[in-house]
């Protein structure tokens, strides 16, 4: 019997990408505000800011890290595989939107991405101990290089994995993964929600960030793992940790490469479920809809090289560009948390009953 009581309140960082970033700044202004979480998680690129706010003591430290010369390191290591060749990548993107069908082969999570991701991500060393605790989403592959390209037909090929303390996983033992239900797609994810207590953060963080067609499958343990994009909007995971939910409302994806992607791979319509997610109720909403206008030109994003026939990453040309895109990714995941606390207080004082005091109605500002 399950003896561990729900967390008060959890944050959900559901991906990000390179702008993992901005959930540094939101954790900072919830921290200000008075709505600090106890549970992060996170998934794809939020499972690098889940760590580093793990591992680090206080938002300036973090803050420094975000803009450290260690991570900057990290972003200019960063270099397209042998695979990355232009013309031949966008006929295989072609080929999945034009595609409806949904996970009908195996796909090649081994040897078709695009990128290749150093074995260590840039996290600094545990200082102290952890002021809140950590829960991380990725999803054990269930095949191996040797089923590559066969029919799936009704085989499951991912099982959802939660990586966390004896608390987290234990308050989703027995879980259904949501993404496993018909009503998302093609039920290419196993039924039961798998847990594990036995991967450090920073390695689940590594595991988390392994989005397919980007990086490599991780391997760690004997197993592979594809990234947290297995559930990448985990609403329902979150309300079994916890009693109230913080989430950003996120923009939806592109309909020429990441929707088709999704569609192939795990067999799921990724605009439909982040619609779900956007839908639910939540204690606080942080409206992150426009940071790809916002950030436009503080990203690091891909690049095609029609030249050469390529997709690199293009990166900030000076460390000094770097430290300025990072800051900018702070400030505007501050600058929407404080907004969204806000507007909460004030939605808060509006609904506050009316009381009596000496024959006159007041009302009750909290």
């Amino acid at each position: 019997m399950n003896s561990y009581k729900q967390y008060e309140r959890c944050m959900v960082m559901a991906g990000g990408g390179f702008r993992f970033g901005i959930y540094l700044g939101m954790y900072a202004a919830l921290r200000d505000a008075g709505r600090a979480p106890d549970v992060l998680l996170a998934s794809c690129g939020g499972a690098m800011a889940a760590a580093i706010i793990h591992n680090l003591p206080d938002d300036a430290s973090r803050r420094a890290w975000l803009t450290s010369p260690e991570m900057h390191r990290f972003w200019c290591s960063l270099k397209s595989t042998p695979q990355a060749r232009l013309l031949p990548n966008l006929l295989r993107a072609a080929h999945r939107k034009l595609s409806r069908a949904r996970a009908a082969v195996v796909p090649d999570l081994f040897n078709d991405y695009l990128f290749e991701i150093p074995a260590e991500l840039p996290f600094p060393p545990q200082t102290g101990t952890p002021e809140v605790d950590v829960a991380i989403l990725g999803g054990q592959l269930l095949f191996g290089p040797q089923d590559v390209g066969r029919k799936r037909g009704h085989r499951k090929l991912y099982a959802e994995t939660l990586f966390g303390n004896a608390r987290s996983r234990a308050l989703v033992e027995g879980m259904h993964s949501p993404v496993s239900d018909p009503h998302w797609g093609s039920q290419a994810v196993e039924q039961k929600i798998r847990t594990s207590g036995d991967v450090p953060i920073t390695d689940a963080a590594r595991i988390s960030v392994a989005d397919m067609f980007y990086f490599r499958c991780q391997a760690y343990g004997g197993q592979e793992y594809i990234g947290g994009v297995v559930d990448l909007f985990p609403v329902e995971v979150a309300q079994r940790l916890a009693r109230q939910l913080v989430m950003e409302r996120k923009e939806e994806f592109d309909q020429t490469f990441a929707i088709p992607a999704w569609r192939s791979v795990l067999g799921i319509d990724g605009n439909r479920r982040l619609r779900f997610a956007n839908s639910q109720q939540v204690e606080l909403r942080i409206d992150a809809s426009d940071v790809s206008h916002v950030l436009a030109r503080q990203q690091l994003q891909q690049k095609l090289d029609w030249r050469r026939n390529r997709i690199e990453l293009a990166m900030p040309p000076d460390y000094a560009t770097f430290v300025r895109y990072m800051d900018d990714q702070w400030d505007y995941g501050y600058s929407r948390a404080t907004q969204a606390c806000r507007q909460a207080r004030h939605e808060l004082v509006l609904d506050s009953p009316l009381r009596t005091v000496d024959g006159d109605t007041s009302q009750v500002n909290n």
